[in-house]
């Protein structure tokens, strides 16, 4: 769990006026930004800031958006308008928020019992409130449960509740979940990350008069109430939404007094938005790095820092695959050694990164661990050839692989619209082609990604943005698969099931102690569908001047207002070509387990 999700962070400077409503569109701009910077009505001296996310919400609580897809941003804005019981600090270590204190085993609130299961509690800080003036009670973590765990409701659902036995209220302010087996990131329950609490006491009844109608709510936009430290002061679908210090917020109230964020899908517009001063900061992923470059190069306030965070995944189908030789094992590992990463990596993430051999980014702590117990799929396109030779096909007159019946190979990889996996995708098609593999990219039109059927139903591969902690291996889960009994809600978008792959991930997840859990990494690590890209995010950083925003939220709140920067480069040129624009690191891992062979389409990981 990250406490800002993928967020590279923006130090703005931050002035007494306020931004002009509205993004500016690409090609305009602001020639003096004071000059309209405070808003009619609005007090002199409130301290403003302006955000942007790159995309567009439907939801304050993301979990409840209605693309299945995240949102660049949207778990920034859901943190800063609801608190959890606890959060991560700036070392990835969790923290109080709500709760009086984080569940350990020291203090007596994580507790392994004898016949295998566990209990958590927290007990909440005097004087919770939400922003409508109600108190917070155990009922609403309670309720919250229950209805994510809802099948009659389609939003995602944290891994988490597969361990989850029981929410038992100990009184109003005092919670305890019961798990019938142990889970390693139980102390994260209850927060942005896993079953971040809602208001029971405005939800509960259209919850159970109309869940046809409960995720079109306006509690979720509009009339959002939180417990965080901002609350809704305004919210309109597809333009912005702005929020205001809570006064009565259990921490204190925060240092800035009014943050409004843009929606701004375009990310040539936003880098207008920050070079002409109506946008201070981003929050969330987003940027490529030639335009991290282009800001580093006119945006004389600021500077950039590469972080290696998550990774791009190419995930192959497994139920039924078009064509059916995706689900065979050895035309996977044909075309990882038939793709030069390293030209990936110089390409696309100007040599700043290197290639993922192992599912954990180098910033994970288990990494130095599993990095040398993984098989490595180096470059190698003679042998890669003599595999896709031995599986019947040879070569065509046009270059391109053909069967027996002298049918073409060709391939789909589909990706739906972010310009990191745009530009990866494009790149990896384009090497799959000159290779004989014909590979048609297609990437996903907006109005489609929300329909979920048909973003789990690919016909061949599909790429888009994961994180990978240690953590995140439960994503390859079967129950995560997207399928009809879910309605297709799940992020294990390969939808590969097998019970072996779920036995070694819930021998990692119920591992309590550290030392233990870190001996089933190596086997795990291997046994992934995936291309794999790993991501360098930049972080861009304004120097500081009159005022700087210490704290949004208190005790902790992001120091550095957030701004995203994972991002491909372009591939206007071959992307051979390595370019000193360009940053990000490129791994692939079509294949499965070393032990696999030729699995059926919903099978092909097997323990070694």
């Amino acid at each position: 769990m990250k406490c800002l999700g993928w967020i590279a962070a923006v130090l703005v400077s931050v002035s007494c006026a306020a931004p002009a409503p509205g993004p500016l569109q690409s090609g305009t701009s602001n020639s003096n930004p004071a000059e309209v910077a405070q808003p009619r009505g609005q007090p002199l001296g409130l301290k403003r800031i302006t955000a942007a996310i790159n995309g567009q919400p439907t939801s304050v609580i993301s979990r409840m958006n209605t693309a299945q897809f995240s949102i660049p941003g949207a778990s920034s804005v859901e943190q800063l308008l609801n608190a959890g019981l606890t959060e991560l600090n700036g070392d990835g270590r969790l923290q109080s928020q709500l709760a009086e204190a984080v569940p350990t085993i020291e203090n007596g609130l994580w507790k392994l019992l004898p016949d295998g299961r566990m209990e958590t509690t927290w007990k909440l800080r005097p004087n919770v409130l939400w922003h409508d003036g109600t108190p917070m009670t155990a009922n609403d973590f309670v309720f919250t449960a229950a209805m994510d765990r809802d099948p009659e409701l389609a939003i995602a659902r944290h891994v988490g509740y597969q361990s989850v036995e029981s929410i038992v209220p100990i009184d109003q302010s005092t919670v305890t979940v019961r798990w019938s087996k142990p889970y390693i990131n139980a102390d994260s329950m209850f927060t942005s990350a896993f079953a971040l609490p809602v208001a029971s006491h405005l939800l509960e009844g259209p919850y159970r008069q109309d869940k046809a109608g409960f995720l079109s709510l306006p509690y979720w936009n509009v009339e959002f109430v939180g417990t965080g430290a901002y609350l809704m002061r305004e919210f309109m679908e597809g333009d912005h939404l702005i929020m205001q210090a809570n006064d009565r917020y259990v921490l204190g109230r925060p240092k800035i007094d009014q943050i409004e964020v843009k929606f701004i899908p375009d990310l040539n517009t936003l880098v207008t938005n920050i070079l002409a001063g109506t946008v201070d900061l981003t929050l969330g992923r987003g940027f490529s790095i030639e335009q991290v470059l282009f800001l580093q190069q006119q945006w004389s306030a600021g500077r950039a820092q590469v972080l290696p965070r998550s990774w791009i995944v190419i995930n192959p189908q497994f139920i039924n695959p078009t064509p059916a030789i995706i689900a065979d094992v050895r035309f996977r590992r044909a075309l990882m050694h038939a793709t030069d990463r390293q030209a990936l990596v110089d390409s696309l993430e100007a040599g700043r990164t290197s290639v993922a051999h192992v599912y954990l980014a180098p910033s994970e702590p288990e990494y130095k661990e599993v990095e040398d117990s993984v098989v490595r799929y180096e470059y190698d396109q003679r042998k890669a050839a003599r595999m896709i030779e031995e599986l019947g096909y040879t070569k065509g007159a046009d270059g391109t692989y053909r069967d027996a019946a002298n049918q073409r190979l060709s391939v789909e990889l589909r990706t739906w619209g972010l310009k990191v996996s745009d530009d990866a995708t494009t790149a990896v098609a384009d090497e799959w082609s000159r290779f004989g593999v014909a590979t048609e990219p297609y990437i996903v039109p907006t109005l489609r990604i929300r329909d979920r059927e048909f973003s789990a139903t690919f016909p061949s591969f599909f790429n888009i943005r994961q994180p990978n902690s240690a953590s995140d291996v439960s994503r390859l889960r079967s129950s995560q698969a997207a399928l009809p009994e879910n309605q297709f809600v799940g992020i294990n978008y390969s939808r590969y099931m097998n019970p072996g792959l779920d036995a070694l991930i819930d021998t990692y997840v119920t591992t309590v102690p550290r030392s233990e859990r870190i001996q089933g990494l190596p086997r795990s690590w291997g046994c992934h569908s995936s291309i794999s890209v790993r991501i360098v995010n930049q972080r861009l950083e304004r120097r500081k001047r009159d005022v700087e925003p210490k704290k949004l939220m208190c005790p902790r709140a992001p120091s550095r207002a957030a701004a995203s920067g994972s991002a491909t480069g372009c591939c206007s040129e071959p992307y051979r070509r390595a370019r000193a624009h360009r940053g990000r690191s490129c791994a692939l891992d079509l294949e499965r387990h070393p032990a696999d062979r030729v699995p059926p389409a919903r099978h092909g990981c097997r323990p070694a």
